[in-house]
């Protein structure tokens, strides 16, 4: 397994197994089939509604020896409510609470969106509306005070790293000038239909690990009408230029586009439950993409993000 070296000092596995989306009632099994397959990073998030059966599928591991926890880069995500500073460290108890876990290897900030606190016994994951149907309320919480208590969790040995999620790059210049410790990675969406060279080459200068989520682009997104209906898009694991260049390289659509990712420097969280596409999607360092390929999936780039807030909630607080 290809590993990144994160400025904190730990490495983080180049593939991972993205947890987003996964139901309940499958999600224990495809996490310990996940592990079987090979996988040492899951991506979660308190947002995705899944941790406990996460963390019954990552013990189930460790107790037949698959691996042991140091083995597993695990990374969970701060969700907007809790951004005040003595919300942070419950928030990542919770989490670790639901994975039986005593530590994080990464804690992300989910977004750079403060939400009015929901309380746990109230409703969790909270989501983004204040009451369930009603609207979104921000919360007057300087992404500053977030950030230290992120710290805190480092400082106790809670998490091993800490980072960001979706935050544009005029936030992480900000967020340079005071931050003890910086972000090891940040995590944000990456397809051949949004580049983002700008924000990819911004954390790198910055020595800010990129993963990138969403590789196969529209995928996910159709299910939850998140897909613009006013453009004319093919689905990019049918697209003639990706299925070219896997046909030519006997390699398959999807490896072609999470390979582009990787050679591009960034880590991949790709999510299947079939056991041929986990291995597949694990399967991406036998083979590189000439450097006119990486060239002809630039030029498929319509700067078209999917995952945008002002699409699920209900009024539009940020845009990157």
């Amino acid at each position: 397994m290809s590993h990144i070296a994160l400025n904190s000092g730990h490495k983080m596995p180049t593939v991972g197994m993205g947890l987003w989306k996964i139901p309940k009632s499958v999600c224990a099994d495809q996490v310990y089939e996940a592990i079987k397959q090979g996988y040492r990073l899951l991506d979660g998030a308190c947002d995705y509604a899944n941790e406990k059966e996460t963390g019954q599928g990552i013990r189930r591991a460790i107790s037949e020896g698959l691996v042991t926890r140091e083995d597993l880069f695990i990374t969970s995500k701060l969700w907007c409510t809790y951004h005040a500073k003595e919300h942070v460290k419950p928030a990542l108890q919770k989490t670790l609470g639901d994975l039986q876990l005593e530590y994080l290897d990464l804690y992300l900030v989910h977004f750079p969106i403060a939400l009015k606190f929901v309380p746990f016994e109230e409703r969790y994951p909270p989501e983004w509306s204040h009451q369930p149907g009603g609207p979104v309320i921000p919360a007057n919480v300087p992404f500053r005070d977030t950030w230290e208590g992120m710290e805190a969790l480092a400082d106790d040995g809670l998490v091993k790293s800490i980072g960001i999620s979706n935050m544009p790059g005029a936030l992480i210049y900000d967020l340079l000038t005071y931050a003890r410790i910086r972000p090891a990675v940040h995590q944000i969406e990456v397809h051949p239909y949004l580049i983002r060279k700008q924000l990819v080459d911004l954390a790198h200068t910055e020595g800010i690990a990129v993963t990138a989520y969403s590789s196969f682009g529209d995928t996910s997104y159709h299910e939850i009408n998140m897909v613009p209906t006013d453009r004319s898009l093919v689905h990019l694991l049918k697209h003639g230029v990706i299925n070219d260049i896997a046909h030519r390289l006997g390699k398959s659509p999807a490896q072609v586009l999470l390979r582009w990712a990787v050679q591009r420097g960034c880590a991949v969280i790709p999510k299947s439950s079939n056991p041929k596409r986990l291995k597949e999607n694990l399967d991406l360092f036998s083979f590189e993409l000439e450097d006119a390929d990486m060239r002809e999936i630039g030029k498929l780039d319509k700067n078209l993000k999917f995952n945008d807030p002002a699409v699920y909630a209900k009024r539009a607080i940020w845009a990157s």
